[in-house]
């Protein structure tokens, strides 16, 4: 054969060829009509800053031919946009039993968030056919569905919660205990005339005359180990009474009214010995105890005393601890060491007496005058020593009003210039900032970060780093929000700022996306409603539709009026296909919250009931 045929020969079949493959490609697109394209979830939904979902596409038998390539090729369409997504591809290779099976791939694809403009848009796709020579015939472009993206996630809500310093001031009755101690001789019960007359009887007496406002006197009749077990047991509490009769009467002499002891009831323990009202003080309790065979006085006498060398306090406390027997044979035992004359004489007496310990009432200013002294302080008219640090500090909480508070907490920056007055002064700002909005929202942010930063610089706390992580969440700064909360949590938060740091990482984790987070902060930070509902969106964009429940419900229990939470409900009936309890919740949730009503419309969430009368009937 000439090469002239040859070459006719090899044209014609490369001809051919090309009217194969060609033929083969427009049968391929004929028979995309029948693809089946999924699109999941659909809608699509917002998680943190990304719409995240999955394209799978399923082929018709024998329509992907050998050594031939099939793409699906999606876009996201809103306005004049149109982003371009991962290709979806199906190559013949791949799928040796195309001829009898359907080829499935199914992709996951997602795109950033930039903004509204995007709410509304639709899943568009273009079939492309092509051969390993690069020869292509496409399918027109057709909508897939997907129409537009569910911002649920969206309606999380700002924790506004500040963190208070404390401010150390005891508002409750405080007892200052004062002890006296008085001696008696062996064997005696006797209050001597010069222990009267000592430096601790003019203490005692200085101090009953001085007419101290006492809550509690508490006797204590004490014994030394030498004598009769029968006779030590009645000494002590003898001793006791002596000391609480020798108190009465002074109280008389300085014409505390009413003063009547009543005999106490032997072997009680403890006694109340007497009532007394006074014109200047309380109603004073009188409570005597006797302390009877027991090593415990001794011990600490002993261990006290630094003329016994380390050895012999080891014997002593030894013979006591192990002696099996009674009171008095321990004691016996004691007799025997060759320097018993020193324990004897240096102890004993020690032990021989009755020790009063009086709880006086400590004298405060109150509320009302710690109210009008700050608020005088404030404002110049008062001078800034009638309060010390806590008082003024204290009284910043007795009023209502933020203005007032503001002006207390400044007022204590300039007395003490503390970490505590600038952080609080800060937080009260954030207060402030939480019922503003717009630019007076950012300044009053800015200034709590001014004092805030003060703070920071005097002592780095949690509470500081929650409230500067508060400050930066107001105005949307949430990296830097989020670096001061961890430092928040470093600072050894109490439990009350623990749990506010965990209620604020809860919202950042719902805006992260990262829903089991924020439900396990959720769980431990603090009570409030906000605190709650955050909780039930982060479960039910979890798909956790009885944990979103019970949240939204405690969130309503503690406001009525959170017509929010009464929304949510309906999108976690309307997903569930509860037509009965979507209308009941979202009419609530209308009428609590006109506005409410334009976005139920506009919602994706609501897509499937935008026709049913149940829907209509909720939102009028």
């Amino acid at each position: 054969m000439t090469s002239k045929y040859k070459v006719i020969l090899s044209t014609i079949a490369l001809t051919s060829a090309f009217g194969l493959n060609s033929c083969s490609l427009s049968k391929m697109i004929k028979m995309a009509k029948d693809q089946q394209l999924t699109v999941t979830p659909n809608p699509l939904e917002l998680h943190g800053d990304s719409v995240k979902f999955e394209m799978s596409a399923l082929l018709p038998v024998k329509m992907l031919k050998k050594n031939k390539v099939y793409t699906v090729d999606p876009t996201y369409n809103y306005k004049d946009q149109k982003l371009a997504l991962k290709p979806v591809v199906f190559k013949a290779a791949d799928f040796p039993n195309a001829k009898t099976a359907q080829p499935r791939v199914a992709v996951k694809m997602g795109f950033a968030y930039t903004g509204p403009e995007m709410d509304r848009g639709e899943v568009f796709m273009t079939g492309t056919a092509s051969n390993l020579n690069g020869k292509k015939k496409s399918t027109p472009t057709m909508p897939v569905g997907a129409p537009g993206i569910i911002l649920t996630s969206r309606l999380v809500q700002d924790v506004f919660i500040p963190a208070y310093a404390g401010h150390g001031y005891n508002a409750s009755e405080e007892l200052s205990p004062t002890t006296v101690r008085f001696y008696f001789e062996q064997g005696s019960s006797k209050l001597r005339v010069e222990e009267s007359k000592s430096s601790r009887g003019k203490f005692l007496d200085n101090f009953i005359s001085a007419k101290n406002p006492t809550k509690t006197v508490v006797i204590t009749g004490m014994h030394s180990p030498e004598g009769a077990e029968l006779r030590n047991t009645a000494l002590s509490e003898e001793r006791a009474k002596a000391i609480e009769q020798y108190y009465v009467a002074q109280m008389k002499k300085y014409d505390y009214s009413a003063a009547q002891a009543k005999p106490t009831k032997k072997g009680q323990k403890p006694v109340v010995v007497a009532q007394v009202p006074t014109t200047d003080a309380p109603k004073i309790e009188f409570v005597t105890k006797a302390l009877i065979q027991d090593w415990r006085a001794f011990k600490d006498t002993l261990k006290l005393d630094n003329t016994f060398t380390t050895e012999q306090k080891l014997e002593i406390n030894s013979i006591i601890d192990n002696t099996k027997g009674t009171f008095e044979e321990a004691e016996l035992a004691l007799a025997k060491l060759p320097y018993y004359d020193k324990i004897f004489l240096g102890l004993y007496p020690k032990l021989r007496s009755a020790e009063t310990e009086i709880l006086t009432i400590l004298p405060k200013k109150d509320n009302a005058t710690i109210s009008l002294l700050a608020k005088g302080i404030a404002d110049g008219t008062e001078s800034v020593e009638k309060l010390n640090d806590k008082e003024l500090s204290y009284a910043a909480t007795l009023t209502p009003s933020l203005t007032e508070k503001e002006a207390i907490y400044r007022a204590a920056t300039k007395k003490n210039d503390s970490w505590q007055a600038h952080n609080n002064l800060g937080a009260v700002l954030l207060e402030m900032a939480a019922k503003a909005s717009g630019t007076q929202r950012i300044s009053l942010a800015d200034r709590a970060i001014t004092n805030l930063q003060i703070s920071k610089n005097k002592e780095n706390t949690a509470e500081v780093n929650s409230n500067l992580a508060l400050a930066y969440l107001m105005k949307g700064n949430t990296n830097l929000a989020a670096l001061s909360l961890a430092s928040a949590g470093a600072a050894t938060p109490n439990a009350e700022v623990s749990k506010i740091i965990k209620a604020m990482n809860g919202t950042l984790y719902i805006r992260l996306g990262q829903y089991n987070a924020a439900i396990d902060n959720l769980s431990a930070a603090v009570d409030a409603p906000t605190v709650a509902f955050n909780r039930g969106l982060a479960f039910l964009l979890s798909k956790n539709f009885e944990g979103a429940r019970t949240s939204f419900n405690e969130a309503i229990n503690a406001n009525p009026k959170f017509a929010l939470a009464h929304y949510c409900l309906a999108i976690v009936a309307a997903r569930k296909g509860d037509d009965a309890e979507m209308a009941r919740n979202l009419s609530k949730a209308v009428q609590l919250d006109s506005s409410l009503k334009e976005r139920a419309i506009s919602d994706l969430e609501f897509i499937k009931y935008k026709e049913k009368e149940a829907f209509t009937n909720a939102i009028r």
